[in-house]
């Protein structure tokens, strides 16, 4: 029992030290401390955004943000949850809008508060130039803006940094939804083979699928062609 209680780190879990072993997430070393998590916690593998944390090291100034399910605890980890807070987000139909700066501005008009601050592009978890891609929004660019933000996962951490109080994650949003059914090329064997299975070319081999096990799914998605990427 000593041998192991050398192995644990000292954290500190709003405000009340514990002992956890120094392998563990931030998630599952709250869960080794007896906390039953049920908000603030979704899809452990850093993709849904919902854990988003903030934490200082004594000794060390600088407050850290990331991902519970991503980030390891290290000794005199002072932690503490976020939870979700209210962050402007604008009401649109997309299929009603054009993809013009015009449209942008309206629909987010505090866009152009931006202070170009950087404190956004620090609490990213995802290492995300926030403000890279907020000043392409700024200058219209929706496809600039587009591709800067398209790993976001909409964990809100950059709106709780941002002294302009913008929500840059929404806005970044806006800018993906807005590419995507406007300004993103199309693919016409994408539209060829749509119209394949609408004229029920496929029908006969859906069925037979349907009827396999699921090793022989498996063999055969593993064997299946996969068409090349494209080289410039």
């Amino acid at each position: 029992m000593e041998d192991q209680q050398q192995d644990l780190i000292p954290v500190h879990i709003m405000g009340k030290r514990y002992m956890v072993p120094p392998t563990l997430t931030i998630v599952k070393a709250m869960e080794y401390a007896g906390y039953q998590l049920i908000r603030g916690v979704g899809c452990r593998g850093g993709f849904c955004g919902a854990c988003g944390t903030a934490y200082r090291v004594k000794g060390d100034p600088k407050l850290y943000f990331g991902l519970a399910c991503q980030t390891v605890v290290e000794p005199n980890m002072y932690l503490a949850q976020i939870p979700f807070f209210p962050a402007q987000r604008a009401t649109y139909d997309i299929a009603q809008m054009e993809a013009t700066p015009a449209t942008f501005f309206s629909t987010y008009p505090e866009l152009l508060r931006c202070l170009g601050c950087g404190a956004c592009t620090k609490a990213c978890p995802q290492d995300l130039d926030v403000r890279a891609y907020m000043a392409a929004g700024m200058k219209g660019d929706i496809a600039e803006m587009a591709d800067l933000s398209f790993d976001c996962i909409m964990c809100g951490l950059c709106a709780a940094r941002c002294p302009a109080e913008e929500a840059q994650y929404n806005v970044a949003i806006l800018a993906r939804r807005l590419y995507g059914r406007y300004l993103a090329p199309r693919s016409p064997h994408l539209a060829q083979r749509v119209e394949e299975i609408e004229g029920g070319q496929f029908n006969t081999r859906l069925e037979q699928l349907k009827e396999l096990g699921r090793d022989e799914l498996v063999q055969r998605y593993e064997a299946r062609d996969v068409e090349p990427e494209e080289r410039g």
